[in-house]
């Protein structure tokens, strides 16, 4: 302790800590091998000292010398820390007395001070949703199938990260990242315009194209304009369950109809339209989800009738149309439309890393302007940088390499899984070789458990998620990716459910 004394004999003596006492190594704690620099580490910390109360708003800091010689660094490194709080406002100097923890700290940080808990409720009450609880778990298991995803592993690293550098470092493109662009970029839309009419036979301008993160996305932003509560929603019977929480958290009244060999059953759908008032229609016409089954030509003709005649707006979901492999894809319905009754969804990049992929919706021109607007309410600023690069992929090319290349490696793995299970579950699993997408549809021809033979084999280092397991009286199948493994993966983790069969069969 030090001492002030009084002005005369008498007076009281306060007393108060000295800067000497206190044992700064003790709550300053240094990693020379972090990247932050240990100015700022000195710094961060001794504000952390401050928020806990260690030093309080008036006390006398260390010298920088003393400082430095207890926490063992130069003592410009600490005259660095002290400056960094002086712009920051934690601590002032007194001239010819020291540096002192500032009476007033800065205000967003006062809160801090407070030794009370942050509470763990609110003081008021919500509405609580569960139809948007994450259906995805986690797993450490060495083998983990998904419902069909690209592998990253094919993916051209190399060329994503050349482009994205270039995109960055380029001064046109740094000055559009200082402000807002919900219209995204032209040039991108200019170039995948280019993409869709050459692939996709869709013969759209500029104005019937919106570009956004995710089919998620597309899909939200459409239900919020286009459905109202109690609006009459067809899907399938069996359909993308983040398309169904979509379409429940919407008000939406939900009616299904089956699936078969052709696809959408349009007999179901006629004598729905005959009874009730359809708003819209959501269908994968490409590849079904989850049995992946095309939509044969003939319903395609008679779902687009229908549509006229009973005035339903048709949304074609179509995530998977890159990944085609023994015969060439049916253009999508929308490339066929001439009344304005269908909205084409899809994405772009699948097979790219995640970041590099992007969702957009293509739909007449007054209906993509009023997108525009709930797009600026979400996602005001975009990610233009995201799809420069994006569209130099497509002018350069690489983009239709890329995906060439690594349709050799799915069609291989594909073939590989159809081979392995004809051979090693013959009797017990019926399926069709799909055409295009990552997944097959493997129907159990006697209903099993499929949650306890996930369960059984988890045991074994082979992770089935839930998601996958489709179970009812008259259903017990799965959907099974294939995209994401090698070959080697896809022999093994077939083993595994093998061997997880058979202790099922065991424990009858």
């Amino acid at each position: 302790m030090y001492y002030l004394a009084g002005p005369s004999k008498g007076t009281s003596i306060k007393m108060i800590n000295s800067p000497v006492d206190i044992l700064y190594a003790n709550f300053i704690h240094l990693d020379r091998n972090s990247s932050i620099p240990i100015y700022l580490q000195i710094a961060n910390q001794l504000i952390l000292a401050i928020n806990r109360g260690t030093l309080k708003p008036g006390s006398r800091l260390l010298g920088t010398r003393q400082l430095a010689n207890q926490l063992q660094v130069h003592r410009n490194t600490v005259i660095a820390a002290f400056e960094e709080l002086l712009a920051q406002g934690w601590v002032e100097i007194k001239p010819n007395k020291g540096t002192f923890v500032a009476e007033e700290l800065p205000l967003s940080q006062k809160a801090l001070i407070s030794p009370k808990r942050y509470p763990q409720k609110t003081g008021y009450s919500f509405e609580k949703t569960f139809l948007f609880d994450n259906p995805y778990e986690i797993s450490n298991c060495q083998y983990v199938w998904n419902d069909g995803t690209p592998d990253i592993r094919l993916t051209q690293i190399n060329d994503l990260s050349r482009v994205y550098s270039a995109n960055l470092k380029r001064r046109s493109n740094q000055a559009k990242m200082g402000y807002y662009n919900q219209e995204g970029s032209e040039y991108f839309k200019e170039q995948l315009l280019s993409y869709l009419k050459t692939s996709r036979g869709l013969r759209i301008n500029l104005s019937n194209l919106l570009i956004t993160r995710s089919m998620e996305m597309s899909l939200y932003i459409l239900t919020e304009i286009l459905l109202k509560p109690k609006d009459i929603v067809v899907i399938t019977e069996l359909n993308y369950f983040s398309a169904n929480m979509t379409f429940q958290k919407s008000g939406s009244i939900i009616r299904t109809v089956p699936v078969d060999e052709e696809g959408l059953d349009t007999q179901a759908l006629r004598s729905i339209c005959e009874k009730e008032k359809i708003r819209m229609v959501y269908l994968n016409s490409h590849m079904h989800y989850p049995t992946v089954v095309s939509l044969s030509a003939k319903r395609r003709m008679e779902i687009m009738q229908l549509a006229v005649e009973f005035n339903f707006i048709i949304v074609e979901d179509d995530p998977d149309y890159d990944f085609q492999f023994d015969k060439p894809a049916l253009m999508p319905l929308a490339a066929n439309d001439e009344n304005g009754m269908v909205i084409y969804i899809s994405s772009f990049g699948k097979s790219l890393a995640p970041g590099f992929r992007t969702g957009f919706i293509v739909c007449p021109d007054n209906l993509m302007q009023e997108m525009y607007k709930y797009l600026g309410l979400i996602d005001r600023q975009g990610d233009v940088l995201m799809e420069q690069a994006l569209g130099e992929l497509i002018e350069e090319g690489l983009i239709h390499r890329h995906i060439k290349k690594s349709l050799k490696s799915y069609r291989e793995r594909r073939d590989i899984m159809a081979r392995k299970l004809n051979e090693d579950f013959k009797e017990e699993i019926t399926f069709e070789i799909p055409n295009s997408g990552l997944a097959y549809w493997l129907h159990w021809k006697k209903p099993i458990n499929l949650l306890k033979l996930s369960q059984i084999a988890a045991k074994h280092d082979l992770f089935i998620p839930k998601t996958l397991l489709y179970q009812k009286k008259d259903l017990c199948a799965m959907r099974v990716g294939f995209g994401n493994l090698t070959a080697e993966e896809i022999i093994e983790s077939l083993d595994i459910l093998r061997k997880s069969f058979n202790e099922l069969e065991k424990l009858g």
